[in-house]
């Protein structure tokens, strides 16, 4: 064979496989990578998407994060205040008992003055009608002279 020969039929072979491979081979590797390029670039602008969205959701927690804490201070606040009138509810309370009671212990004290008073002057009038009735040597009628022990009783 002639090398001149050979080398032309392989030429000839080298571009009909190469035109077949353009022709019907190329066209769909091609398309499939431009497929994946799309396929990724719609990977990457959701990804983009998902952390925009997800700065976002972050933002938006850490503003209900903020507004609950608001709210917690403002409840323990409320509490405080709740509990500082209840306090001085109980104190305003315990001081009106206070004041009761001393006025009861004060009306009693009052009460039983009054009754050694009125006792001592019966005692004192009664000494002073036994006093008497030594002093006459006689027996005064009680039930005779009771205006007269009143009088007495009243004055001292």
């Amino acid at each position: 064979m002639l090398p001149n020969l050979t080398l032309v039929i392989q030429g000839l072979a080298f571009f009909a496989v190469a035109w077949l491979v353009m022709k019907f081979g190329w066209p769909p590797i091609i398309a499939a990578i431009e497929d994946r390029q799309q396929k990724i670039a719609e990977g990457l602008a959701a990804a983009d998407n998902s952390q925009r969205a997800l700065a976002q959701a972050q933002e938006s927690v850490d503003a209900e994060l903020k507004a609950a804490r608001a709210k917690a201070s403002e409840i323990i606040e409320q509490a405080n205040q709740r509990a500082g009138q209840i306090v001085e509810a109980a104190k305003g309370e315990a001081i009106d008992a206070a004041n009761k009671q001393k006025a009861l212990a004060q009306a009693e004290i009052d009460a039983a003055a009054s009754k050694a008073r009125e006792d001592l002057r019966k005692q004192v009038s009664s000494l002073a009608v036994a006093g008497a009735e030594k002093l006459l040597k006689r027996n005064i009628d009680v039930a005779a002279n009771q205006a007269l022990l009143d009088e007495l009783a009243a004055e001292i």
